[in-house]
């Protein structure tokens, strides 16, 4: 009962056809497939500088001065906000 059967699956390309049509249908996959590819290299990026800092940090001696740089991804507003987490203040949530 739980697992989709096949005529689930024909149902669903039937309403899905004629939601988003047959014309729309490539670029929807075109952005998916953008979306996916951006979405691997961040993750893939972020795997590489999890594995940098650690590297860094073995090779490092005891007590030695070390510099380091960081870099933040998001968007920051000055106010010693968290990157990354967005601000009450900045959402549009529409008032009742």
């Amino acid at each position: 009962m739980g697992a989709m059967q096949p005529w689930h699956w024909i149902v669903l390309l039937v309403v899905v056809l004629l939601l988003f049509g047959s014309t729309r249908l490539p670029g929807l996959a075109k952005s998916v497939g953008q979306s996916m590819k951006i979405f691997k290299k961040e993750i893939k990026d972020m795997r590489d500088d999890r594995s940098d800092a650690d590297g860094n940090a073995a090779d490092n001696a005891p007590g030695a001065s070390t510099t380091t740089s960081t870099t933040t991804t998001g968007s920051t507003t000055g106010s010693g906000s968290t990157p990354g987490l967005i601000d009450p203040k900045d959402r549009d949530i529409p008032k009742a």
